[in-house]
């Protein structure tokens, strides 16, 4: 299956080098791009990519509103796009509210060409977190800055079982399916299962929004 794929950039070159070296993969086809994050939703909702490359500063329309109207579309349009941020580390915080937007991850800018390629591939699989334990981190540093939430989002937690809670607990700390079946001692399709289970009953869209959720409801506390 062809991976169709929108990058949105300010910068022409980096646009026209990102979309050069995916559209090099037989698997990947880049199908639009933009040059502001209002381009970037227009094109999106016309191609109906499977993933959007999205810049985080940008003119008009940045790329954090950008991903809020693609993920949050008004009435009648029903294509949600996965969103892969591209950062650099001086502006972690919009990647912290593109993750609470529903953003699936993030991508520095000056990454190796192979990780943008497997970043693509693994965001179009449905998979989230990137790069889990830099992601986290960033997260962890900006929960301190806020206070933890103990109303609503504490309360969700309650419709989890403890097993539930507790496979929660290790997404929010970067672990793969693969370690958290090893931590627990369950079949890797289990904790699959039970991933699926916690995403359903929190209504949360992936495994970058469980780790927000797991950091502001509390049951994850910043350095642990």
């Amino acid at each position: 299956m062809t991976i169709r794929v929108v990058v949105v950039d300010d910068q022409a070159m980096v646009r026209a080098g990102f979309a050069a070296l995916l559209a090099a993969r037989s698997d990947i086809d880049v199908v639009g791009d933009a040059s502001d994050g209002a381009q970037g939703v227009e094109v999106s909702r016309r191609t109906r990519p499977d993933v959007v490359l999205m810049d985080v500063r940008m003119p008009v329309m940045d790329g954090l509103e950008a991903t809020r109207r693609l993920l949050s579309p008004p009435p009648g349009v029903t294509h949600r796009p996965r969103v892969l941020m591209l950062t650099t580390f001086d502006v972690d915080d919009y990647v912290y509210e593109a993750l609470r937007a529903g953003a699936s991850g993030f991508l520095l800018k000056d990454a190796p060409p192979d990780d943008l390629v497997a970043a693509v591939r693994v965001v179009a699989r449905g998979d989230a977190l990137l790069a889990p334990s830099v992601t986290r981190r960033l997260i962890a540093d900006f929960v301190k800055q806020r206070p933890v939430a103990r109303g609503k989002p504490a309360q969700r937690l309650k419709e989890l079982t403890e097993r539930e809670t507790e496979v929660l607990t290790l997404v929010a700390r970067g672990y793969s399916n693969q370690e958290i079946a090893q931590a627990l001692v369950l079949a890797e399709q289990t904790v699959k299962t039970h991933v699926s289970r916690v995403l359903t009953k929190l209504y949360l869209r992936d495994r970058a929004q469980a780790v927000v959720f797991a950091y502001e409801s509390g049951l994850v506390a910043p350095g642990e």
